[in-house]
C-alpha cells in the first residue's frame, strides 16, 4: 500500500459519468425527478438528495456526495475491479 492510500483509504474516482449514477440509482429503485434548472433529485429508502447535472464525470465532492447518500439508504458499498464486475 502506498502513502496515498494510507492517508485516503477511500480514493474518489474521477471518471463516473452522471448518467451512470442516475442508471444504478433507479436500478435501486430511486424515484428521479427534474429539479429547476440543472438540478436533478433523487429519493430512496426515505431519504433525498439532490445533484447538478454533469455534462461529463462528476466533481469529487459529488462523488463523496452519491456515496454518503447511498451508505445513509443502506446500500453497502464494496470495492472492486470493473473487469470482474458482469455489470449493469
Amino acid at each position: 500500500m502506498n502513502y496515498h492510500h494510507r492517508k485516503n483509504p477511500h480514493p474518489v474516482s474521477g471518471n463516473i459519468s452522471f448518467k451512470e449514477v442516475m442508471h444504478v440509482f433507479e436500478s435501486l429503485g430511486a424515484e428521479i425527478d427534474q429539479k429547476s434548472g440543472r438540478r436533478v433529485g433523487a429519493k430512496l429508502n426515505g431519504h433525498s438528495v439532490a445533484f447538478n447535472h454533469a455534462q461529463h464525470s462528476l466533481p469529487a465532492d459529488e462523488v463523496a456526495q452519491v456515496r454518503g447518500f447511498l451508505e445513509t439508504c443502506g446500500i453497502v458499498l464494496i470495492s472492486f475491479r470493473y473487469s470482474e464486475w458482469d455489470g449493469v
